[in-house]
């Protein structure tokens, strides 16, 4: 006998994109389509209407939602996702009215992020920003909520469900907080260690699906998942990496941002961001075949601003410039690359040198054959290009910051 494997029918999607003037609602929407499909959707088509305010209790006008419920009856669509924060009384009036699924921006970016966690610090911060967006949506899950438990074990005062689903949310959120803390604890364990050992820390921050992780592969070999999606990565990675002058940094990759990311995910991502913003250099990534490149530059250093981080060298980098003509320019200090092809490698990493938090010095030392203590250091706290014995004693070629220099500089020759 044959065994048949059905296709999972995907699911088809409508947009609806209310437009109050707060924000780009076109480019906003044509997020929201790659938002739906990173999700596993199909976005089939996409409503728009222009409003000075949202309807309180439908979001959208009496003639609108009867439209959307007309085409949603057409065109067999299992799943409305509106571009903005729905209240629960909002979701449960339109989904009475179109007798479909619905879903607003934060619950899509929730999803997604839930679907990308892999490390148990992601997938930990993910259960609680979808538990802090549950919580005050649970009165808008119909009466079932509050029905009485009854039977034996459940008599005494009484408690409703929605009560019982209350506690529970709590004691888990409670629970999750403690993990996430030891797990922040460790982070700043290996941060003060990498402090105390002179580590130079590099963080690659930008928005989503702007190269980024290609990056990271091309200057590390790291293989991190490298997809044409929003959010491909959500862990951050962690590799070493040379750079010319002989200099070793650590270099970091981080989550993608959006615009008008959700407060609860930025909440419960705030030590991995911070990761990213107490890094001693940070490179802003940007795709600079995007007509909105500038607008994504510009999101990024707005939330470096809110974890205080505009103090730090931040290079703007301009990925995917082998897909446009003409390199965009009036960004200062900006560097033109193409991580996919390696174009613009080599003078990335020179902007990362000239941005080093120290000021170092490739220069050729003399040492005296009694001072093999200050030799057997360097090897240690330096970075130690070639060594040779002479007649003179041990002459070695090294990368020195601007304190060691300066103990050393009677034996520097060839200045």
């Amino acid at each position: 006998m044959e065994l048949t494997v059905t296709e999972q029918k995907p699911t088809r999607a409508l947009l609806v994109e209310v437009d109050t003037g707060e924000y780009d609602a076109e480019a906003s929407l044509a997020e929201l389509f790659e938002l739906a499909q990173s999700a596993g959707a199909e976005p089939v088509a996409s409503i728009s209407q222009k409003l000075s305010h949202v309807d309180s209790a439908t979001c959208v006008g009496s003639g609108k939602l009867e439209e959307i419920r007309d085409y949603c009856e057409a065109e067999d669509i299992d799943l409305i996702i509106f571009d903005l924060e729905l209240s629960p009384v909002q979701i449960r009036n339109i989904e009475h009215e179109t007798d479909v699924r619905v879903i607003d921006r934060t619950m899509l970016i929730l999803d997604i992020f839930a679907l990308r966690a892999r490390s148990r610090e992601g997938k930990l911060q993910v259960e609680l920003a979808q538990l802090k967006y549950m919580m005050p949506r649970l009165t808008g899950k119909g009466v079932e909520m509050s029905r009485l438990g009854g039977g034996i074990g459940t008599r005494g005062p009484g408690e409703t469900k929605l009560e019982t689903d209350r506690r529970h949310i709590k004691r888990r959120m409670e629970t999750l907080k403690e993990q996430l803390s030891d797990v922040e604890a460790h982070r700043r364990q290996l941060r003060a260690r990498r402090d105390k050992d002179g580590v130079i820390t590099v963080a690659i921050v930008g928005y989503t699906n702007a190269g980024k992780s290609t990056l990271m592969n091309t200057l590390t070999d790291a293989g991190v998942l490298s997809e044409d999606k929003l959010f491909a990565t959500l862990d951050p990675t962690s590799r070493a990496l040379k750079l010319p002058c002989g200099v070793s940094v650590m270099l970091i990759d981080t989550v993608g941002l959006v615009r008008r990311l959700p407060h609860h995910l930025v909440e419960a991502f705030k030590s991995t961001l911070e990761e990213a913003a107490q890094a001693d250099i940070i490179l802003n990534v940007c795709d600079a075949s995007s007509e909105e490149s500038r607008l994504h530059l510009d999101v990024t250093r707005d939330l470096l601003a809110s974890l205080s981080s505009l103090d730090k060298p931040i290079i703007p980098v301009l990925n995917k410039c082998d897909l446009i003509s003409d390199n965009m320019t009036g960004i200062s200090g900006a560097v033109h690359i193409s991580a996919k092809y390696g174009t613009g490698i080599d003078e990335l990493l020179r902007a990362i040198e000239d941005n080093l938090p120290k000021k170092l010095k490739r220069v050729r030392l003399l040492l005296p054959f009694d001072k093999a203590g200050i030799a057997a250091k360097l090897r240690q706290t330096a970075v130690l290009h070639c060594e040779e014995y002479t007649a003179e004693g041990l002459e070695a070629e090294v990368t020195l910051d601007e304190i060691q220099y300066a103990r050393l500089r009677e034996y520097v020759v060839d200045r």
